[in-house]
């Protein structure tokens, strides 16, 4: 019959294994720890780096893009301050239609200016909306509605963004679509509050000189050029 021997020497045998395979476990245990905290300190820091992207100017001029590739006016309306930008732009045609008479503008023209100026707003108001809304549908180079993953892409590179505590600066790099804007923070969105457009001003500008006196000409109510009779009647 053969023999049944035990090996009772210390380090040989069944039982000297099993540590061996409990710490692989342990290991192996560790190790999926780490993987799970790698997982999950990698989509908070996800998760918080992209709340703060939806909270900066690029974010919001995408979402302008969209909203105007779609007409979609609900969203068009909370990216956009008309009545600021139509104030802001209309400080700006007060200005240039001063700078027309180079300095020889008169207290009587400045005063017509002056009341003509508001009449503009609701008139400028529409025209600096549709302008706007046309300059930021053309930054998507086609009128076509684009997947908004594809404008976030996109629109970081088409404009040039410099922010400053509230307010964001945006010139347009697109060569045929020049303009720049002004967006301040809105809550957690961006809401543009200053249009810059030459073309337009300069056309508003043309139509408000048609209601003023020529460049150049006289001031009625100067005394210089009041009737002379009368003033010799007066003298007399």
């Amino acid at each position: 019959m053969g023999r049944i021997v035990v090996n009772f020497e210390p380090g040989k045998g069944p039982a000297a294994r099993r540590p061996k395979g409990r710490r692989w476990l342990r290991i192996l245990a560790i190790l999926a720890v780490v993987f799970v905290v790698f997982i999950v300190v990698i989509a908070i820091a996800g998760f918080f780096s992209w709340r703060r992207f939806q909270s900066s100017p690029e974010y919001s001029l995408a979402l302008l893009v969209d909203a105007a590739l779609r007409n979609d006016t609900a969203e068009l309306a909370k990216r956009l301050d008309d009545d600021e930008i139509a104030k802001n732009m209309l400080t700006t045609v007060n200005q240039k239609a001063i700078d027309r008479y180079s300095g020889s503008i008169n207290a009587s023209t400045q005063q017509q200016i002056d009341k003509l100026m508001p009449s503009l707003l609701p008139g400028l108001k529409q025209m600096a909306h549709d302008e706007v809304v046309q300059k930021i549908r053309g930054l998507a180079t086609t009128p076509e509605p684009k997947p908004f993953p594809v404008l976030l892409v996109l629109v970081p590179r088409l404009v040039t963004i410099t922010t400053e505590g509230d307010l964001a600066k945006c010139s347009s790099a697109v060569t045929n679509t020049k303009f720049d804007l002004t967006m301040r923070r809105d809550s957690d969105r961006w809401k543009v509050v200053s249009f810059n457009d030459d073309a337009l001003v300069q056309r508003v500008v043309d139509s408000v000189m048609k209601d003023l006196p020529p460049i150049g000409g006289f001031d009625s109510n100067s005394p210089l050029f009041k009737n002379p009779r009368k003033s010799r009647k007066r003298n007399r």
